[in-house]
């Protein structure tokens, strides 16, 4: 199989929504140019491989599913959720022919706290688990979770979704901020795994929204590689964790998840309320981006200042890092210092 090129390898990349996949159903999706087919087999496990018949590269997703097997719709062959043929039915006998020493490539998936998450590399190097959620169990579904495409490479996206900076001109709104709110901030930074956190800390006094969850809300938003971003938020009792992923499809499109989760009731019953807002709120983000790329048509390079754009400056260090680490087969050096970063929004 070949590999993708432009794209970081041998990590985690969220993959779809659990509700999105039901039992015995497949479906197909297109992640870092590669053509995957994912299904949910009878006993409800959740499994990838590549959606290419070896035979004559029909897409099985065309075929059929019967909660055990795949059936290409073309010749009938036939593949198990590991990706090994099993039947081919135009076998007489004596053909030379070994179903079970032809293989799909099958991907190392991962389903937990209402995602599903791939392995985009070698199985064998996944040693460590997909991105965790503090204070979510293992079975809670997202009380909200809205997916967008951004018509970017996936360094655009990460790079706009991380910008501490763009709040008060890209999403000025009554219920969140406006260019009149625009103060200095200051917050404390740190190393994390394959990435860096902001660390736990009142949030801006201009954050209209943080308002609702009443109390004394403090929250720290951690992102890491390949593009997961976590924000922790906790008041009083209660407990909100916001999930936003970049997964890349091609070099040219960008699917962004966000999830939100929530141990209150009261926010679980507004949610339905609450998710035009955030669909609101991720589409300002897309159409900046959309905007962007009249620009980037003729200038390819980024001015990047301290310290508004030092995150950015961060994830472009974290790649390079992480590319050589792969290359000389070491251990990724987190190349990020604690320190505090200053600047007006």
């Amino acid at each position: 199989m070949p590999a993708s090129t432009n794209f970081l390898r041998n990590l985690w990349y969220y993959a779809l929504p659990s509700a999105a996949l039901k039992q015995g159903r497949m479906t197909a999706k297109i992640l870092q140019g590669e053509p995957i087919l994912f299904g949910r087999a009878g006993d409800g496990s959740v499994f990838a491989l590549r959606d290419i018949c070896p035979h004559r590269a029909m897409p099985l997703s065309y075929g059929r599913f019967d909660g055990n097997e795949v059936e290409c719709c073309y010749h009938g062959w036939r593949f198990d959720q590991a990706g090994t043929c099993t039947h081919i039915p135009s076998l007489v006998g004596g053909e030379g022919i070994e179903p079970g020493k032809i293989h799909v490539h099958a991907y190392k998936v991962q389903e937990a706290q209402g995602g599903i998450w791939i392995f985009m590399g070698d199985a064998k190097d996944a040693v460590s688990p997909a991105p965790h959620l503090p204070d979510v169990s293992e079975d809670q579904k997202p009380a909200i979770c809205e997916i967008m495409r951004f018509p970017c490479h996936i360094d655009h996206a990460v790079v706009g979704l991380m910008d501490p900076a763009h709040g008060p001109f890209v999403h000025t709104s009554w219920w969140w901020r406006s260019r009149a709110s625009i103060h200095e901030k200051q917050k404390p930074f740190g190393p994390s795994h394959l990435g860096f956190t902001m660390r736990r800390h009142k949030p801006s006094k201009n954050s209209f929204g943080y308002k609702l969850l009443g109390g004394a809300p403090e929250t720290e938003i951690s992102f890491q590689l390949p593009g997961v971003r976590i924000e922790h938020i906790r008041a009083g009792q209660h407990r909100v964790v916001g999930l936003t992923c970049v997964t890349p499809v091609n070099e040219n499109e960008t699917e962004i998840t966000h999830s939100i989760y929530t141990n209150s009731l009261g926010l679980r019953i507004l949610a339905p309320l609450v998710r035009p807002f955030a669909r609101r709120f991720l589409k300002q983000d897309r159409d900046v981006v959309v905007m962007q790329q009249d620009g980037l048509r003729y200038e390819h390079n980024l001015m990047l200042i301290r310290d508004a754009d030092t995150p950015a400056r961060w994830y472009q260090q974290l790649k390079n890092e992480f590319i050589r680490a792969q290359e000389e087969t070491r251990e990724f050096v987190n190349p990020v210092k604690e320190t505090v970063l200053r600047w007006r929004s």
